[in-house]
């Protein structure tokens, strides 16, 4: 029995997650697959996998360094408090229709944008929350003219189906008005750091920071 397994089968998360799975399971851990992915794919709950996860790391496993986040979270000090002003006429996510609330209908959007090393160029991220479809637009500067010109070009074909889209507060999404004339929908904005609000958004995000680094200079990114 490889090692992992036979600290795995210590775990007191054993039981929830068959030996057999597990086998199946572990390798798709090992290619970088997130615990969200692996539930989608089998069928099992990503809390069980992570449990599962982080038993084998306090016996001394390796498999938590294929996660996506490995370090712990700490809250900012002053957390909630916006420290980088308010958007005009801005819409807050309270207003936002039950239906863009939920997952069960096409056509909600998260938005957000990842920067590239030395804060040099962007890349302007959109997710639909239900089908989790994501469209991406690298931007040369994080100015709210290019952003919200590459957020129309990206969204432009699939205008008719697009009924909100839910933005953080960044002043780079400070031309939401324009966004919405252009592509007939209405722009929400979440609250002040709470990245849960777009949660579609922010996985997606991870994920491609495993494929575009934080160092990773984004001239090098077609």
């Amino acid at each position: 029995m490889p090692q992992t397994a036979e600290r795995a089968s210590h775990s007191r998360n054993t039981k929830q997650i068959p030996t057999t799975l597990w086998q199946r399971i572990e390798p798709y851990i090992r290619c970088d697959w997130s615990p969200e992915q692996i539930a989608g794919l089998f069928a099992i709950s990503h809390e069980t996998v992570y449990l599962r996860i982080y038993a084998d790391k306090a016996q001394g496993g390796c498999l938590h360094k294929h996660l996506r986040s490995q370090k712990p979270r700490r809250k900012r000090l002053g957390a909630g408090q916006d420290r980088r002003g308010q958007i005009p006429m801005r819409a807050p996510i309270a207003q936002r229709p039950v239906s863009g609330n939920s997952r069960n209908h096409i056509g909600h959007w998260e938005g957000d944008t990842v920067i590239g090393a030395g804060h040099k160029q962007a890349i302007v991220t959109l997710v639909e929350r239900k089908s989790s479809m994501a469209l991406l637009a690298k931007v040369p500067f994080k100015r709210a003219d290019l952003v919200a010109q590459a957020i129309e070009q990206r969204l432009k074909p699939y205008a008719s189906l697009a009924k909100t889209l839910t933005l953080d507060n960044g002043k780079e999404f400070s031309q939401r008005q324009q966004i919405d004339q252009a592509l007939g929908l209405q722009t929400y904005f979440a609250n002040p750091y709470s990245s849960r609000q777009r949660g579609s958004n922010e996985n997606f995000n991870g994920l491609l920071r495993r494929y575009v680094p934080k160092k990773r200079a984004l001239s090098t990114v077609s």
